[in-house]
């Protein structure tokens, strides 16, 4: 995990899949080089994950099949 630190001034965003509530939503920047760092959109302030992008994809790829079928 890392503090946000290192990702100040970066942009957050959530899912387009996201309801626009405050429930059960994650946000990501998707601007880094390599790794894609994560956040709960209650905690905007806690830690973030930092995912390598390369298994962030493939998790995305899984999600579309699972969800699309």
């Amino acid at each position: 995990m890392t503090t946000h630190q290192g990702l100040v001034g970066s942009m957050w965003r959530k899912s387009s899949y996201s309801d626009g509530g405050d429930n059960n939503c994650i946000e990501i920047i998707d601007s880094l080089p390599g790794a894609v760092p994560v956040r709960d959109s209650k905690n905007p302030e806690g830690p973030a994950l930092l995912i390598p992008a390369v298994a962030w994809e493939a998790f995305i790829r899984q999600v579309k099949v699972d969800w699309l079928g």
